[in-house]
């Protein structure tokens, strides 16, 4: 695997892909800089080697040129995190780009407009993607984020610098703790699965059977599962169109001597509002009328019981509804049961944007392994695929 440390660059210009697709409040302020600072080290490096530095990336889902997605909104905390000034292009092409580009000197650092305010980005166009090249001497990829997006800047540019892309620290780091998990995971292995839809995960279950000895669901994919092993789960979120499909994982994972925990007991609530009414229900008695957004005390038990014996876990997704104050405790509880086996050796991954948040607002963020800053991504390399950011990297 090819990373910064294979090049000195030393009077080179580097292209780097970052992921600063970062949340910002009304007034524009940055609100997280969590992705600033993870491509630091990565920015750090080349500048200390006598180089210059072009960041790349994208904001939001812009439909065309939006000036409240503009990266200029971002230039002064990307100074703050970086230590110095760092310029603006005011767009990501052409004539003017290319002379901001050409006139920077040893450890200076350019930030490109937003990517996306060309239809072609996100296309994966290759004539826009040479315009993007056109910029530098090397190529470095450090956005794991959109690592499994083929568009113009994390995939197609990788051709127009056959000996000169390589991934940046970031990126790379983010490969290994994945590998580590998928190949060489020391057991017991524990993955915890949330979120809503068993849909989304199958193929990342399916993936890492073979690999694991716990499965922890949890979320409201819990309720999929209850009502296929025939539960009362009232009004809460359920496929019902999956309920053959949750068969199918309970009899593969007796195949994989996988032992799969489910809650038994939730926080039920009469309306999805961080004001309704709530009660501790077993988890296959919900009232008509009432819906699970929480895990209940018996279940954390039982969950504790199975991370705190682990000595590897694998994290992604919420297992209530986190985003609700009334309803946060499961995911919170959670994040702590695995800090304390990682603080006394075992290895414990973090992954999908809710898990993270929930991480860095309880300071927890520090006790984990590593925690994924791409939730997609992520999920595409646990279910086996070869992403296509990395790949360009590595043809």
């Amino acid at each position: 695997m090819k990373t910064l440390a294979d090049i000195n660059f030393k009077d080179k210009k580097a292209v780097i892909r970052v992921d600063f697709n970062v949340p910002l409040d009304e007034h524009f302020n940055v609100t997280d800089d969590t992705r600033i600072v993870a491509a630091k080290p990565t920015i750090d490096k080349i500048l200390e080697d006598g180089g210059s530095v072009i960041l790349m990336s994208h904001l939001g889902r812009p439909k065309g040129k939006e000036e409240k997605y503009s990266l200029k909104h971002i230039v002064a905390k990307v100074s703050e995190v970086l230590g110095k000034e760092v310029k603006f292009a005011e767009d990501c092409i052409g004539d003017v780009v290319e002379a901001a580009a050409a006139d920077l000197k040893p450890g200076e650092v350019l930030l490109l407009e937003n990517l996306r305010f060309y239809a072609e980005e996100e296309a994966g166009d290759e004539a826009f993607a040479g315009k993007l090249a056109k910029l530098g001497d090397v190529y470095v990829n450090d956005a794991f984020g959109t690592a499994h997006r083929a568009h113009a800047s994390t995939t197609i540019i990788a051709k127009f610098f056959p000996e000169a892309k390589v991934f940046g620290l970031l990126l790379a780091k983010e490969i290994e703790s994945l590998d580590k998990v998928l190949k060489n995971s020391e057991k017991p292995v524990t993955a915890i699965l949330g979120g809503s839809k068993v849909s989304t995960k199958i193929t990342v279950i399916e993936n890492i059977l073979d690999k694991i000895d716990h499965l922890i669901v949890g979320g409201g994919m819990t309720y999929t599962f209850i009502k296929a092993l025939g539960g009362n789960v009232g009004n809460s979120i359920c496929e019902l169109d999956k309920l053959d499909l949750a068969h199918e994982i309970l009899a593969k994972a007796k195949e994989h001597n996988v032992r799969v925990h489910i809650p038994v007991d939730v926080i039920a609530a009469d309306d999805f509002s961080p004001n309704a009414n709530t009660q501790i229900v077993n988890v296959n008695e919900i009232p008509d009328g009432w819906q699970g957004l929480d895990a209940g005390p018996k279940t954390l038990e039982n969950f504790k019981e199975v991370i705190l014996a682990s000595k590897t876990i694998l994290w992604n997704g919420p297992i209530g509804v986190f985003e609700m104050e009334k309803f946060a405790n499961g995911t919170i509880t959670l994040g702590e049961f695995i800090a304390a086996p990682t603080q006394t050796g075992a290895g414990s991954l973090v992954g999908g944007g809710d898990s993270g948040a929930a991480l860095q607002q309880l300071g927890l963020e520090p006790k984990m392994s590593y925690v994924s800053t791409g939730g997609g991504a992520m999920l595409e390399m646990l279910e086996g695929r070869t992403l296509p950011g990395i790949a360009a990297i590595l043809e």
